[in-house]
Order: C-alpha cells, then structure tokens, then sequence
C-alpha cells in the first residue's frame, strides 16, 4: 500500500510514470505486477494502468479521463465530447480519441476506445482532468462525420442541447478543415436549425463564401433528396421531420 495513495491521485499512469515515483523501471515493474495481483490497479492496454477504489473496485478514472489519457496529444472527440459536455442525447458504449498516434480500437470495462484522426489546430478545451474537444469544434467535426459516428438524427439532437454556439470560433473551425463541401453542409444544417440557433446572416454569407462549387448529397444512399439551391446539396426531404423531433426532444427536457 506504500505508493497507493500517489496512484489514486494519479488515476491513468504508465510504466514510466510509476517509474519516477518508485525510482526505477524495475521497481516499477515489480510494483505493476503486486498491485495488479491484489487488485489495487487494472491494465487499460499496453503501458496503461488506472488506479482501482478499494471501496467500489472500480477504476476511479471515467472513459472520458482513461482515453484523454492515451497519449500526450489525446482528447475526447465527436459524439464523446458531446456526452463530456452533457448535451448528448444518449450515452454510447464508446468512447472516441483524436490523436495523431495510432493505436488499434481496444475495449475495456466494458467500454470501445476508437482511434480519431487529430488534425491540427484543433480547438480544446480542459474540464475535470479530461482534454476535450471544445463545443465548437464537436460540432463542427460530428457534422463532418455523422455518417460514420453517431448518425444525423442524434448530431441534431445533441446540437439541439447546446445553449448556444459562438460564431468565430465555429469559423475558426471550418477554416482549420478547409473543406469546401463541410461549408455546404453546416451551412444547410445551421440554416435549418436557426430557429434555435440564431445565427447571424454575416455567419452563413462567410460559409456560402467558402462553398464548394461542386453539387453534393449530404447523405448516401437516401431516395427523398430534394434541392437546395443556396448550398447547392441534396437533402433528405425527411430532414424537417428529424430537427422538428429533435426539437420536440428539446423542449421535453
């Protein structure tokens, strides 16, 4: 029990963090192996460990806290973030790390970790010991992305929760991606949502300037599209139908 107290303070640590607390790599490696076999702390993956409370013999680390944890440039990303914030509609059994290291998708406690492509300049944010992906930035990216995380439908509703987004830095974002066709689609997205969101016209001339000039679907394989003129995309004529339930969701709360 000697360093048990200084791994609770801890919480995720490596080998060579437990190294400079016992002195040696090999001190430190004896001490992984006693307090593993005693059930003082759990292997998260290769060269992973997290603290365990001796009163409820579960980590005392969140998967928000483990996976920021992963490396130095970790943060919690997508719809993680959104649950990091409280504004998801529900909780997933996964927790998403953009980071430029790559690590295969692992599981522990019950709980999928999966790898995010970190692109620079992106906005952080720190809240409880988890780096996080600021508010601005969650959106931007879950827009970029609904189709392999999340899905439209719960984007909207967690986009739906947030009180309110700031215009430059959700700029800042878009420009930090420059992707023509993410313009197209925010543009369409915040457009419908601006009853909530209240945007400002200089807000959606500044997308439409950056708009690719191409015309694009905003989802696949979707058989009602219709035609947006000002965006120059393809929507879903059921999009009303998801932000008008979002929205009923919202109001519920």
């Amino acid at each position: 029990m000697k360093y048990y107290e200084e791994l609770l303070e801890m919480g995720c640590f490596s080998r060579e963090d437990l190294a400079e607390v016992t002195g040696s790599v090999a001190a430190a490696q004896s001490l992984i192996y006693d307090y593993q076999k005693k059930g003082y702390i759990e292997r998260v993956k290769r060269n992973l460990y997290v603290a365990i409370s001796l009163e409820t013999k579960q980590s005392v680390c969140s998967r928000y806290q483990i996976g920021s944890s992963l490396f130095a440039d970790a943060c919690i990303s997508h719809h993680s973030a959104f649950e990091v914030f409280g504004f998801a509609n529900q909780v997933f059994y996964e927790c998403y790390v953009a980071t430029e290291s790559r690590f295969a998708d692992f599981e522990y406690d019950g709980i999928t970790y999966h790898r995010v492509q970190r692109k620079s300049g992106i906005q952080t944010t720190n809240t409880g010991g988890i780096t996080v992906s600021s508010i601005e930035q969650t959106v931007v990216d879950s827009i970029r992305d609904f189709e392999k995380i999340a899905g439209l439908e719960e984007v909207i509703r967690c986009i739906l929760l947030v009180p309110g987004l700031r215009e430059q830095e959700l700029l800042s974002c878009l420009k930090n991606n420059r992707n023509g066709f993410l313009y197209q689609k925010c543009g369409y997205l915040f457009e419908e949502l601006q009853a909530e969101l209240k945007l400002s016209d200089a807000f959606y001339e500044e997308c439409g300037n950056h708009c690719a000039a191409s015309k694009r679907y905003l989802m696949k394989d979707m058989k009602d599209n219709v035609w947006n003129e000002k965006w120059g995309i393809y929507a879903p004529h059921s999009i009303r139908k998801l932000i008008d339930k979002g929205v009923s969701d919202y109001d519920a709360v």
